[in-house]
């Protein structure tokens, strides 16, 4: 009589009655309670943490190219005499013939726009209270152009309204309680050059718009000002800092550096990932460091099967005994209680992704309900530069999780399962 094939049916009802069976029968042990809900735990904390660790780096490059230029173009520094004093000093480099190198930038294959911009740092005040900011000078039409500034749903006031007046972050608005309507006093530095020196410039503008780009640090530092008011206040008169550059494919975006330098000659250029490259990096690490810690998690959790199984082989030896005198193989007992721990394996891992989905579906809310209860302290914006936890759940990492915890359940099921096969049924019964 041919042998049966691997696995069949009755392997496993077998393996399925073992683990059915009360522990007075000899059947599911504690350990092996305790590894199914280890390995659920751990699965639900690795999808977890996969979920959260991809929604923060979506909404971290989301927030960048939505708030950001992908690329930037600026000429090098150069030296400039002071006619009065006679000193030399370093000043940023400028472009000239902004608005032909912008259309050139603008024709070339796969970007979208090039916009002239001016730069400088102020000291912003209303009242007694005051803040650094960072000024951009642009034009309303790019201004409208840029995502995450031009969103009504988060914004206060009219974008229209841009030509007479300024656009600042909502980080600012709170510290300088200003709104829409208020005037807003900005200090520069590099004011007009007198023979006592360079005299400070004073200058106040109403607040017509009020925007919220979802990054702290961009909130509490920008403002925005028309590029006419920007060149006049920042002496940039007939010239600009640089051109920002945004692509239709931010990720190929290096691939472009040659044709933009070879657009203006001499400049320099500079890429969304050249001023996030550090961070996206630091990310990436913390996100394979992570990933290898709560590996290991499930694979302790996966170890408690092995214990599981040996007390089960042991309570079995009489069932073992009798399956082989009964024609059981070798390979149909291994077969029996390696299913005995895949099943726990895969059970554990089935719930796991069921907790670990659901927590990744609500985290942002039981994140708020920890913050609140810590009266704050749990997600500081100030820090984490974005103001919720995000997660974002993909297929890939669900699968990577699921892979995980089977093949390290499989692996460890097989020690006892050979035990168990390899048990003389003579010595199995004869104490029977």
């Amino acid at each position: 009589m041919a042998n049966p094939r691997p696995f069949a049916p009755y392997e496993f009802m077998i393996a399925w009655r073992y683990l059915r069976a009360r522990r007075a029968e000899g059947g599911v042990s504690v350990m092996t309670w305790i590894s199914l809900i280890g390995i659920a735990l751990g699965v639900m904390a690795l999808i977890a943490t996969l979920a959260v660790r991809s929604g923060f780096r979506a909404e971290f490059v989301d927030t960048i190219l939505g708030a950001n230029a992908h690329t930037t173009v600026y000429m090098p520094p150069g030296q400039i005499v002071n006619d009065l004093t006679e000193e030399t000093y370093s000043v940023a480099g400028t472009i000239a013939d902004y608005a032909a190198v912008a259309d050139r930038m603008a024709a070339l294959p796969s970007v979208l726009r090039a916009d002239p911009v001016v730069k400088g740092q102020v000291m912003a005040s209303a009242g007694e209270r005051s803040n650094v900011a960072e000024v951009f000078g642009l034009t309303q039409g790019d201004l409208a152009d840029i995502p995450r500034i031009a969103d009504p749903q988060t914004a206060v006031g009219d974008i229209a309204d841009f030509d007479r007046g300024v656009a600042i972050g909502s980080g600012i608005a709170r510290e300088l309680n200003l709104g829409v309507g208020d005037r807003i006093q900005l200090i520069s530095p590099q004011g007009a050059q007198t023979a006592f020196g360079t005299t400070p410039r004073v200058a106040a503008y109403e607040v017509v718009y009020v925007f919220t780009a979802g990054r702290y640090d961009i909130d509490r530092t920008r403002i925005y000002m028309p590029l006419a008011e920007a060149q006049s206040y920042f002496n940039r008169e007939g010239v600009v800092d640089e051109i920002q550059v945004y692509v239709a494919e931010p990720e190929q975006v290096d691939d472009l550096t040659p044709a933009l330098m070879e657009a203006l000659p001499g400049s320099l250029v500079w890429t969304w990932r050249d001023s996030s490259g550090s961070f996206l990096k630091a990310l990436d690490v913390e996100d394979d460091v992570m990933f290898v810690i709560l590996s290991v998690l499930v694979l302790i959790a996966s170890m408690n099967i092995t214990s599981g199984l040996i007390m089960l082989v042991k309570n079995k030896g009489r069932d073992i005994g009798i399956l082989r005198t009964m024609g059981l193989t070798e390979g149909a007992v291994l077969r029996v209680f390696f299913l005995c721990g895949a099943f726990t394996g895969v059970i554990g891992t089935l719930a796991g992704v069921i907790l670990g989905v659901l927590l990744a579906l609500n985290v942002d809310s039981i994140m708020a309900a920890v913050n609140w209860f810590s009266d704050g302290g749990a997600w500081d914006p100030a820090v984490r530069g974005i103001y919720e936890l995000p997660a974002r759940l993909r297929g890939i990492d669900i699968a990577k999780a699921v892979g995980l915890s089977l093949v390290l359940s499989f692996i460890v099921t097989i020690f006892p399962a050979r035990r168990a096969a390899r048990m003389n049924p003579v010595e199995a019964l004869r104490y029977e």
